[in-house]
C-alpha cells in the first residue's frame, strides 16, 4: 500500500469529528468565494489571446506572455508557502494575493497596447500566486476532517462553476457590443463581491488549523522520496498541457471557433472541470493517486481534437481539457496534503506548484515556438509528455513505507 493510501485508509476508518461540519461549511464557504473570484479571472482569460492578437502580439508572445503568466503564478508560490508556514500568517498573505489579483483584471479595460495588457496578466497572475499556498493549506485542515478528495474536489466543483459563468458573461458581451473593454470592466460586479467575501470568510474562521484537530497525515523531518517523484509527473503533464489562450489564438487564426464563440468553448470546459473535480474527488478518496493513471490519458487527447480538428471536434477538445483543469486543480493538490505534516503543507504546496509553473512555462513556450512552425509538431509534444508521466505515476502508486 502506497502513502497516500495509507493515509486514506487513516481517514476512512477513523470515527467521526465534531469539527466535520465546521470544516465542510468552511470548504464551501471557501468554494463560494472561490466561484466569484473565478468568475472574475477566468473570465477574463477566456479571451487573453483573441485580446493580445488584437493588440498586435504574435503567437510567440501570446505563448511565453501566458507561459510566464504561469512561471509567476506557480513559481512565486515557493515564497508565498514558505513565508506562511514561517509567520502563521495564512489569512493576511491570501487575503493580499486575492485584492492584487483580482484588481489585475478590470484595469485591462484600460490596456492600450499588448506591453501593457501582458504586464496586468502576470499580475494577475503574481495574485494568484500568493494567495494559493495558504488557501490550500487552510483548505487541508478542513480535508483532513471530510477527505482530501472531496475537499478540494467541492471547492473545485464551485470554482470552476464560477470558471464557467464568466466566460458566459464576457461573450454575451462581445456577441452584444464586440468590445474587450467592455466586458473587462463588467468583472468589477464578481471582482467585488468575492473581496468582501474573503474579508467575511476571515472574520468567520480566523483559524482553520483548529478544523484539524485529530490530524491523520504522516510525520516527516523532509518531503518523502514519493513527493519528488510525483512532481517530476506532474512537471510533465504541465509541460504537455497548453494554456487556453494559445488554444484560443489557434481557433481564431484558423477560423474554427468564431470570436464570440471561444468563450463559451471555455465556459464549456470549465463546466467539464466542475463536474469532473467532485467525481474525481470522490474517487481520490476511495481507490487513491491510480485514478490520475487513466485520467491523464483521456486529458492528452485535447491536443489533437483543438489544434487538428473542426468546429465540433475543437469543442469536444476543450471540453477534454477541461477535463485535464479539473485534475490539475483538484486530485493534483489533494494527493500531496497526506504526503507531508500539516505544519509544512503550505511549502510543500509552494515548492511542488514552483515546480510545476516552471515546467508549464518551459512547455509554453515550447508550444509556441512549435505552433508558429508546425501545428502537428505543437500536438504531437503536448501528447508525448502528458503520456510520459504515466510511469511515474505508477511509480507513485507502487511505492511503500516501511510498518
Amino acid at each position: 500500500m502506497d502513502l497516500v493510501d495509507k493515509n486514506i485508509d487513516r481517514h476512512n476508518n477513523r470515527p467521526p469529528n465534531p469539527n466535520h461540519n465546521a470544516a465542510l461549511r468552511f470548504v464551501l464557504l471557501i468554494g463560494v468565494l472561490s466561484f466569484f473570484a473565478d468568475f472574475t479571472y477566468e473570465g477574463a482569460r477566456s479571451v487573453y489571446g483573441p485580446f493580445l492578437a488584437s493588440l498586435a502580439a504574435s503567437a510567440t508572445v501570446v505563448s511565453i506572455v501566458a507561459g510566464f503568466g504561469e512561471l509567476v503564478g506557480y513559481g512565486f508560490r515557493l515564497v508565498s508557502g514558505r513565508w506562511a508556514d514561517r509567520t502563521g500568517n495564512f489569512w493576511p498573505i491570501a487575503i493580499f494575493g486575492y485584492f492584487v489579483q483580482l484588481l489585475a483584471v478590470p484595469a485591462l479595460a484600460l490596456a492600450h497596447n499588448w506591453p501593457t495588457a501582458a504586464v496586468l496578466i502576470i499580475l494577475e497572475r503574481f495574485g494568484r500566486a500568493t494567495r494559493n499556498p495558504p488557501r490550500d493549506a487552510m483548505l487541508s485542515h478542513a480535508g483532513s476532517e471530510i477527505g482530501f478528495g472531496w475537499a478540494f474536489g467541492v471547492h473545485e466543483a464551485l470554482d470552476q462553476f464560477g470558471a464557467l459563468f464568466g466566460p458566459l458573461l464576457v461573450a454575451a458581451i462581445l456577441a452584444w457590443r464586440g468590445s474587450y473593454r467592455l466586458a473587462f470592466a463588467a468583472l468589477l460586479i464578481p471582482m467585488t463581491i468575492c473581496l468582501s467575501m474573503v474579508l467575511i470568510a476571515r472574520h468567520i474562521y480566523p483559524r482553520p488549523h483548529d478544523l484539524e484537530v485529530q490530524a491523520g497525515n504522516v510525520k516527516t523531518k523532509g518531503l518523502p522520496g514519493t513527493f519528488w517523484t510525483y512532481l517530476a509527473g506532474a512537471a510533465l503533464v504541465a509541460t504537455g498541457f497548453a494554456d487556453f489562450p494559445l488554444i484560443a489564438y489557434h481557433f481564431t487564426r484558423a477560423s474554427t471557433v468564431p470570436k464570440d464563440i471561444v468563450p463559451v468553448a471555455y465556459a464549456i470546459a470549465m463546466g467539464v472541470s466542475g463536474t469532473g473535480s467532485l467525481v474525481f474527488g470522490r474517487w481520490f478518496d476511495r481507490f487513491g493517486v491510480v485514478i490520475l493513471i487513466p485520467l491523464t490519458l483521456i486529458a492528452s487527447a485535447f491536443a489533437p481534437l483543438v489544434f487538428l480538428g473542426g468546429f465540433w471536434p475543437a469543442l469536444i477538445g476543450a471540453a477534454v481539457w477541461g477535463l485535464g483543469m479539473g485534475v490539475h486543480e483538484s486530485i493534483i493538490p489533494a494527493v500531496v496534503a497526506p504526503m507531508v505534516s500539516s505544519d509544512r503543507r503550505a511549502s510543500a504546496y509552494g515548492l511542488f506548484t514552483a515546480g510545476y509553473g516552471i515546467f508549464w512555462f518551459i512547455g509554453s513556450a515550447i508550444m509556441g515556438v512549435l505552433y508558429d512552425r508546425s501545428v502537428s509538431g505543437t500536438v504531437i509534444f503536448c501528447v508525448a509528455t502528458q503520456l510520459a508521466a504515466i510511469p511515474l505515476f505508477l511509480a507513485v502508486r507502487r511505492r511503500t513505507i516501511p510498518g
